[in-house]
């Protein structure tokens, strides 16, 4: 949850950044936040994955 977070923050400086005209930054916070969720993501889909083998393997 930890990269959630951290994206969503980075999403939110971004959509204020772009509302007060500045570009720049921006585009490197929303770069940031999308990174930092498909992180979230991979690692999300990864314990899914192990989950789901776990309980397959148990009953």
């Amino acid at each position: 949850m930890l990269f959630l977070k951290w994206a969503a923050i980075f999403f939110v400086i971004a959509v204020i950044a772009a509302v007060f005209g500045f570009s720049g930054v921006a585009a490197g916070a929303a770069d940031i936040a999308e990174v930092l969720f498909y992180i979230f993501l991979a690692i999300c889909a990864v314990l899914l994955l192990i989950g789901v083998i776990a309980v397959k393997k148990l009953t």
